[in-house]
C-alpha cells in the first residue's frame, strides 16, 4: 500500500508537470516594449531563439488575448509559426541571414492575403477563403526573414460597410478591445493590428489605411503608425476599397521599427501601376534617418484649424510645440481648411473604386469565391445572420448602384480631391510657408464602445494626407488620464525619410510610449 502510494504521487506530480502552463508560471516579460533591433540582438547572442520568441509570443495571445483581458485582436494563428521559426534558427546556426527581420514574428491585418490561413476582411462570406498566394507585401516580409504569426482582426471590409458602426468589430472576429481601458475603443480599421501590437504581441504589425485606418487605430492604442505615400508599398493581394488612397503601412511600438520594417516592404510591382512612380524614389534602408538631433532647423507648420475639439488634447499639443522647439525646431502656426469639396468627391471616389476594386477581387479568387459581385455580397448577407445584426449595408449597397471607372462623375471627383489636398493642400502650404512639415493633433482619446449607436468621434486631422495619398506618421505624445493621444506629421509625397526623421527626434527626446494596463473601465 506504501509503495502504492509513492506511486500515486509520482504519476500525479508528472501530471501536473506535463499541464499547460498559467500565465503567472510562465515568464514573457521579455517581450514587452521589446523593439525589432534588440530581438535580432537577442537571436545573435543566442540569449533567446526565435522558436522561443515565437512560443512565447503565441502564448501571450492565448493568455492575454483570448483569455485574461480577452482583447480579442487575433482572429487567425499561423500554425505553421514554430516550424517556420525552427527552420529560420537552422539558418542562422548555419550563417544564412535572409534579410533584416531574419526570425521577428510580425502580425498582419485580415485584409492582406497569406496563402497559409483565410483572408476575410472581417467578412463572413469570406470565413474560410485561403487565397492561393501571398501578398506582395507579405512576400516581402517573408523574404525579409519575418514569420507572419497571425493575423489581425479589423472592421469589417475595413471599415466602409455602413453606418454607426463600431471600429472593430467585423462579423468574423467580434469586437476588438483597447488594451488601455478595455471597455474603449481600439479605433480602425486596422484595429486588431492596434490593439495586438499594444500589448505587445508581437514585434509589429501591418495595417491599411484609405482614410485615418492607420493613424487612428495607433493614436488609441499607443502606438507609432506610418501611412506611407500610396505607391511607395504594393496593394497587389489586399482587399481594397480605393486604388487611390489604399497603402498598407508598419504599426510599431517605436519609430526606428517603423525606420526598420518600412526598407524591406518596398519595390516596383508590376501589378500594382501605382508602385510605378516609386521607382527611384523608394529607399530598402530608412534608419539613417534616425537622428536624435532630426528637428533642428525644421519648420513644421502647426494647423490650427485641426484643434479645439478636446481641451485636453490641446493641452498635450502646446507641450508638443515647446518640445518641438527646444529641440530646434520653428514651429508656424497656419489658418487652413481643407475645401469641403474635398471629402464629398473622396466619398464618391471610394464608393466607385470600392465596387470595381473589391469585384476584381471577387475575380481573383476563382471558384473559391462564394458571390461574383457587390449585389451578390448584399444578399449574402441579408440571409446571414451575423452580418446584420447591428449595422447595416448603406456604403456597399450605395457603391453596387456606381457604374465604371470612365462615368463622369467619377473622373471628376478623382480631379476634385487631389487638387484640393494636393496642389491647393500640402504643397501650396509647404511651399508658401517655407515649410518641411505640417503637424496636427492625430485624435481624441478612445470613446467608449458603442454597438448600438456606434463610434463617437470627436476629432482628427487624417484627411488631408489620406485623400492627397501623401505621408503621414503618427507617434504617442501623452496620456489623457490613462488613454494615450498622438501627434501627427505630413508632408508632400515621397518624403518619409524626413517624416521618419521628425518623429525620431521628438521620440526620443519625450519619450511617450507606455505599455497597457488593461484596465476594465474608466
Amino acid at each position: 500500500m506504501k509503495k502504492l502510494n509513492y506511486l500515486l504521487v509520482f504519476l500525479l506530480g508528472l501530471a501536473f508537470s506535463c499541464q499547460p502552463e498559467t500565465k503567472s508560471t510562465r515568464e514573457t516579460s521579455y517581450l514587452e516594449e521589446i523593439t525589432v533591433r534588440e530581438l535580432l540582438k537577442g537571436y545573435e547572442e543566442g540569449t533567446f531563439t526565435s522558436e522561443q520568441v515565437v512560443s512565447d509570443y503565441l502564448y501571450r495571445i492565448e493568455s492575454i488575448d483570448r483569455s485574461g483581458p480577452t482583447i480579442n485582436s487575433i482572429i487567425f494563428i499561423n500554425e505553421k509559426a514554430l516550424e517556420e521559426a525552427k527552420a529560420l534558427d537552422a539558418e542562422r546556426k548555419e550563417g544564412k541571414i535572409r534579410g533584416p527581420l531574419h526570425g521577428v514574428p510580425v502580425i498582419l491585418k485580415d485584409n492582406i492575403d497569406t496563402d497559409d490561413m483565410p483572408t476575410t476582411a472581417g467578412a463572413t462570406v469570406l470565413r474560410n477563403s485561403i487565397p492561393s498566394s501571398n501578398s506582395f507585401i507579405t512576400q516581402k516580409l517573408k523574404e525579409a526573414g519575418a514569420i507572419i504569426i497571425a493575423k489581425a482582426n479589423l472592421s469589417e471590409w475595413a471599415n466602409f460597410r455602413g453606418d454607426m458602426s463600431s471600429s472593430g468589430w467585423s462579423g468574423v472576429g467580434g469586437q476588438t478591445k483597447n488594451p488601455y481601458v478595455l471597455d474603449r475603443n481600439p479605433c480602425g480599421s486596422s484595429a486588431g493590428s492596434g490593439a495586438s501590437i499594444a500589448a505587445n504581441l508581437a514585434a509589429f504589425a501591418i495595417g491599411t489605411e484609405t482614410n485615418g485606418s492607420i493613424v487612428c487605430p495607433s493614436n488609441n492604442n499607443g502606438l507609432v503608425g506610418l501611412k506611407p505615400t500610396v505607391g511607395l508599398l504594393s496593394r497587389t493581394g489586399i482587399i481594397p476599397i480605393s486604388f487611390t488612397q489604399d497603402t498598407p503601412g508598419p504599426m510599431t511600438r517605436s519609430v526606428e521599427d517603423v525606420a526598420i520594417s518600412l526598407g524591406t516592404m518596398v519595390g516596383v510591382d508590376t501589378a500594382d501601376d501605382k508602385t510605378l512612380a516609386s521607382d527611384g524614389k523608394y529607399l530598402t534602408d530608412y534608419t539613417p534617418f534616425l537622428k536624435s538631433d532630426g528637428l533642428k532647423g525644421k519648420r513644421i507648420g502647426l494647423l490650427k484649424n485641426s484643434m479645439g475639439f478636446h481641451a485636453k488634447v490641446d493641452t498635450l499639443m502646446k507641450r508638443a510645440i515647446e518640445d518641438l522647439k527646444n529641440q530646434g525646431a520653428e514651429v508656424i502656426e497656419i489658418d487652413f481648411s481643407l475645401e469641403r469639396s474635398a471629402n464629398g468627391a473622396s466619398f464618391q471616389v471610394l464608393l466607385y473604386e470600392f465596387k470595381d476594386g473589391l469585384e476584381k477581387y471577387f475575380a481573383s479568387l476563382g471558384d473559391k469565391a462564394l458571390v461574383k459581385t457587390m449585389q451578390d455580397l448584399i444578399e449574402f448577407n441579408k440571409k446571414d445572420s451575423i452580418e446584420l445584426r447591428y449595422f447595416d449595408q448603406r456604403l456597399l449597397e450605395m457603391a453596387a448602384e456606381k457604374g465604371d471607372l470612365q462615368s463622369k462623375e467619377y473622373l471628376e471627383a478623382l480631379t476634385t480631391m487631389q487638387k484640393a489636398t494636393r496642389e491647393n493642400g500640402i504643397d501650396k502650404l509647404l511651399k508658401e510657408n517655407k515649410l518641411d512639415a505640417l503637424m496636427a493633433p492625430t485624435g481624441a482619446p478612445a470613446w467608449k464602445t458603442d454597438l448600438i449607436n456606434g463610434d463617437h468621434y470627436i476629432g482628427g486631422s487624417s484627411s488631408l494626407a489620406a485623400i492627397s495619398g501623401y505621408p503621414a506618421i503618427t507617434l504617442p505624445m501623452g496620456f489623457v488620464d490613462e488613454l494615450p493621444v498622438g501627434v501627427s506629421f505630413f508632408s508632400t509625397a515621397w518624403t518619409e525619410g524626413l517624416l521618419i526623421e521628425i518623429a525620431y527626434a521628438y521620440e526620443q527626446s519625450t519619450k511617450h510610449r507606455k505599455a497597457p494596463k488593461f484596465i476594465p473601465s474608466n
